[in-house]
């Protein structure tokens, strides 16, 4: 029964990634290392020794993740800075979080969590 395994896996991998909300809390790991290259920020995870790059959009939200602990404050500040489609930006925003997560570049825990409510 190796392809119920797997579907249950992919399952259980998707629900922990559907838990990413803009009223998420993020944070940045500990183990990752950024430095700005030319408009460009270059991730590296410590871990695996992977590199990533974030262009300046994505930068910007890199900095802003250092001051706004809740997803939704990033939001509010991308949406007064860019000119974006509140939706579309909701979109990419969650986009990029999901990748980081799944990059293990951030940490990410649902509101409920963030704020030890049940």
């Amino acid at each position: 029964m190796p392809f119920d395994y797997i579907t249950i896996i992919a399952g259980i991998y998707k629900l922990r990634h559907m838990t990413i909300s803009i009223r998420s809390s993020v944070s940045t790991d500990d183990d990752v290392l950024c430095q700005e290259v030319g408009g460009e920020t270059v991730l590296l995870d410590l871990k695996n020794e992977f590199y990533f790059s974030l262009d300046a959009v994505g930068s910007r939200v890199w900095q802003l993740l250092a001051e706004y602990p809740l997803l939704q404050d990033v939001y509010n500040c991308l949406l007064e800075e860019y000119e974006v489609e509140p939706e579309t930006l909701r979109n990419d925003l969650l986009e990029l979080i999901t990748e980081l997560e799944k990059n293990s570049l951030v940490k990410v825990q649902p509101r409920a969590e963030a704020t030890g409510a049940a």
